[in-house]
């Protein structure tokens, strides 16, 4: 997309939502991807939507700045009313350089299915990730997961951006030909996974089982050497 919007979704109701259905996947990603003080470091959240995966990173490690970018005009100024007095700034941009450089770590939660170029998405984290910098992409919105068939077209339904049908391999190579390692990690296999009244997304307890501790993946792009 080379233009901002004002949601990404038709139907409020999906977004409003994000911050309480998404919160237990984000205390996962966390816990899986930071392992020491962030009191120096630089945070971008990629998609960053209204903002709460940033106020809830700062609450339990906390970090000096962070910045989160977004397509979508409306859902950044939710984020920006919303930080209190944390140190991050809400950006309403199309290119992560709107956002600044010279991140450690960058972060997306189901952003990367969205993205149509991905080989341009990747030229872009190289461009903003400081030396030493790694991107952590999370998502279970992929060809390779059995529900997605199903999950792509309710997502068509009522988003307004496309939604493209990218592969692991889509994804990992992307990643790879812009000069980065790729590792991916099953960051839920050993989580507890809310099992709410299966529903049009999971339509059994065991379909929800797999699919997070299967299908929902982190992968952690560091640019070649670093690890």
């Amino acid at each position: 997309m080379n233009q901002l919007i004002d949601t990404w979704s038709r139907l409020p109701e999906e977004e409003d939502i994000m911050t309480e259905e998404h919160a237990w996947i984000w205390r996962e990603m966390i816990r899986a991807a930071v392992t020491g003080d962030l009191s120096d470091t630089k945070v971008l959240d990629i998609g960053c939507n209204q903002g709460g995966f940033l106020r809830m990173l700062h609450d339990t490690v906390p970090f000096r700045h962070a910045v989160g970018i977004d397509l979508a005009k409306d859902r950044v100024a939710l984020a920006e009313a919303s930080k209190g007095e944390r140190p991050i700034d809400y950006v309403a941009g199309t290119r992560l350089s709107e956002a600044g450089t010279g991140f450690d770590i960058a972060f997306s939660h189901e952003v990367i299915y969205l993205i149509e170029d991905l080989a341009d998405h990747a030229r872009q984290v190289a461009e903003v990730l400081k030396p030493g910098g790694a991107y952590y992409a999370v998502t279970c919105c992929h060809r390779d997961a059995p529900l997605w068939p199903s999950w792509r077209e309710k997502i068509q339904g009522f988003s307004n951006l496309p939604v493209p049908d990218h592969s692991v391999e889509d994804i990992a190579g992307a990643f790879r030909a812009a000069g980065f390692e790729v590792a991916v990690n099953r960051f839920l296999a050993n989580a507890f996974i809310p099992l709410d009244e299966p529903g049009e997304y999971c339509p059994t307890d065991l379909s929800t089982i797999e699919t997070y501790t299967n299908w929902k993946l982190m992968f952690r792009c560091t640019p070649f050497g670093q690890v």
